[in-house]
C-alpha cells in the first residue's frame, strides 16, 4: 500500500500522558490528563483516546460528505458523529483500542443512511488505518 500526501501536520506531545501536547502551527495545544481509570489524577485535560475520538468522528463525518453525491444521499447540515473509543489490555499482551461510531442523520431514510455509512467506512482514512488491527462498531442512531 503506498499513500501519496496531500497534506502533512506535526504535534508534539511531552510528558506522555500526563503532560501536554502542541500542533506546529499552535491550533491544538492541550493539556494531557491520565484518567482516574487508569491509575491517574483524572481532572480537566485530554488524552489520547479523547483525542482520536475527536479526529476519528470529525474524519468519518467528512468521508460521509464525501462519498454522499455518489451514493445519492444527501447529509444533513445537522448530521453529527459520536465516537466512543476504549482502552485496555488485549489478550495477546500490551494494550489496545476499541472504536464504536454512532452516526445520526436526521431526515435520512435508514436503508439510505446504513449505505451511506458503510460506503464512508471503506474511504475514511481513520477506518483505513484501524481496519484489521481494531474493531469498529457502526450504528446508525
Amino acid at each position: 500500500m503506498s499513500v501519496d500526501p496531500i497534506y502533512k501536520t506535526t504535534a508534539t506531545a511531552t510528558g506522555g500522558r500526563d503532560g501536554s501536547a502542541k500542533s506546529d502551527d499552535g491550533s491544538v495545544d492541550v493539556k494531557l490528563v491520565v484518567p482516574k481509570e487508569m491509575g491517574g489524577p483524572g481532572g480537566v485535560g485530554a488524552n489520547p483516546e479523547k483525542l482520536f475520538a475527536a479526529g476519528y468522528s470529525a474524519c468519518f463525518l467528512g468521508a460521509m460528505k464525501a462519498v454522499s453525491g455518489k451514493e445519492g444521499v444527501k447529509v444533513p447540515s445537522d448530521a453529527t458523529v459520536t465516537a466512543e473509543i476504549g482502552f485496555g489490555p488485549r489478550s495477546e499482551g500490551g494494550y489496545g483500542i476499541t472504536a464504536d461510531l454512532t452516526v445520526s442523520l436526521p431526515g435520512v431514510d435508514r436503508a439510505d443512511g446504513e449505505k451511506l455509512m458503510k460506503a464512508a467506512h471503506e474511504v475514511c482514512p481513520y477506518s483505513n488505518a484501524t481496519r484489521g488491527n481494531v474493531d469498529v462498531g457502526l450504528t446508525l442512531a
